[in-house]
Order: structure tokens, then C-alpha cells, then sequence
């Protein structure tokens, strides 16, 4: 199964209140393991950076000056993106933008079912814990020693690692008990909008059937003097 994993940075907090995007970081991943396809950009947001935004990720007005509007990238975004899942760590906050962004530009908003929140994923498997993607990075061992600031493509490497070991793991096939997950996809969904759920499928059987052990018991009788006789004489 084709998912993205995404991240973006921002001007501030509030896309109602004026804020814009300036990046937005995606990595594509099928079947739990990262293809090496990814999407990266910067956007010019029309408007001063404040500061306490830049001291975040460090994306300055100057830096942002001669880089495109949401609108001029949309296109090649929304292709990249494609119809399935997206992943983001308190999702909300990215699909909000995103679709404030895509609202700006007169296209159709990405549907809210699609969204996957890492951290309401995090908060359900590690109830009480720290649920930030440090946090994170650290519970798993994923190496962050490159993430000196917020940065939307780094990030999203990072919580696309977290993604896979919160989901059970490259192996997660190979569960030894059959389990249902409810995955609450957005803490904010509209009423009436149902919980994705995954059912991790039950164990194979791997008992040998009635003719492979014929099979095994011609194949041992027809060993000259086994080893294992000679255990059982000096016995």
C-alpha cells in the first residue's frame, strides 16, 4: 500500500488568522518501507516571517524572497500526493494548512479521511508517554543528529521511521497474535466519520501435514546407523 508521509513548516499557527505555508516535506513509502521518491519545497508566503517562527525552522524573509507561491507548485504537489493515505504527527495542524493553501488557489481540499495522525497513534500505544517526534526518534532509535532545526523534508524522514516501528515494524505480518487496530485518524473529524481500522491478520499455520511427516519418517529410516540410535544404546 502506497502512503505519504508529510510535513510542513509555517509562518505561525493560524491559517484562518493570515498565517501561510513556506514548506512542505513528503516522503512516499509502499507497504511500510521508503521508496526513495520524495517531494520538497519552499513557497514565498506574501508576508514577513515573524520571528518566532524563523527561530523555529530558520526560514527568513530573505531566504523565501525569490521562491515560488503555493499556487506556481500546486500541480506538481497534488501529483505527487495522488489518492492515498497521508501521514503527518498532529496531522490537523499540516492538513489544515494544506487545504488552506489549496483553498487559496481554487482547487478541491484534501479529503479528511485520508489523514493518519501519528500522534493520536503515538498517544494509543504509549499512553502517558511523551508523544513529540523526538520523543519519538528516541523510543525507536531513529538518528535526528541531522535536525538542527525544523525542517519539513527532514522531518518527515524522521516520522516516516517512527510511522513504520508505530505500526508494528517492517514485519508487522509477522505478528503472533491476531489484533485489531482502531486508528482514530483525526481528532477533529467531521461527525459521523468512521475510525480507520487495520486488522493485523491472524498467524499461519506451519504444523507439517500428514504426508510431508511420511516423507520425513522414510527419509530417517533409510540413514545407516543414525547418531541418534548410538545416544539411545549408551543410554
Amino acid at each position: 500500500m502506497r502512503e505519504i508521509v508529510f510535513d510542513t513548516e509555517t509562518t505561525g499557527l493560524s491559517p484562518l488568522g493570515g498565517d501561510r505555508m513556506v514548506e512542505i516535506g513528503c516522503v512516499e513509502i509502499v507497504n511500510k518501507v521508503e521508496t526513495g521518491r520524495t517531494f520538497h519545497a519552499y513557497f514565498n508566503p506574501g508576508r514577513p516571517m515573524p520571528s518566532e517562527a524563523e527561530a523555529v525552522h530558520g526560514l527568513s524573509d530573505a531566504f523565501l524572497s525569490d521562491k515560488p507561491p503555493f499556487g506556481d507548485m500546486c500541480e506538481e504537489l497534488l501529483d505527487f500526493l495522488g489518492d492515498c493515505p497521508l501521514v503527518a504527527h498532529n496531522a490537523g495542524f499540516d492538513f489544515g494548512f494544506l487545504n488552506h493553501e489549496l483553498g487559496l488557489c481554487g482547487r478541491p481540499l484534501v479529503c479528511m479521511t485520508r489523514m493518519v495522525d501519528t500522534l493520536v497513534l503515538a498517544r494509543q500505544k504509549h499512553p502517558g508517554a511523551k508523544h513529540s517526534l523526538d520523543a519519538l526518534c528516541t523510543r525507536y532509535g531513529v538518528d535526528r543528529s541531522l535536525r538542527i532545526k525544523h525542517g519539513a523534508l527532514i522531518d518527515a524522514q524522521l516520522l516516516a521511521q517512527c510511522y513504520v516501528e508505530l505500526t508494528g515494524g517492517r514485519q508487522i505480518g509477522l505478528s503472533l497474535v491476531e489484533e485489531t487496530i482502531e486508528v482514530e485518524l483525526v481528532e477533529t473529524a467531521p461527525l459521523g466519520s468512521a475510525p480507520l481500522t487495520a486488522t493485523v491478520r491472524p498467524p499461519r499455520p506451519h504444523a507439517p501435514s500428514e504426508e510431508e511427516l511420511a516423507a520425513h519418517a522414510s527419509f530417517l529410516a533409510g540413514i545407516t546407523d543414525p547418531i541418534w540410535h548410538r545416544v539411545e544404546s549408551r543410554g
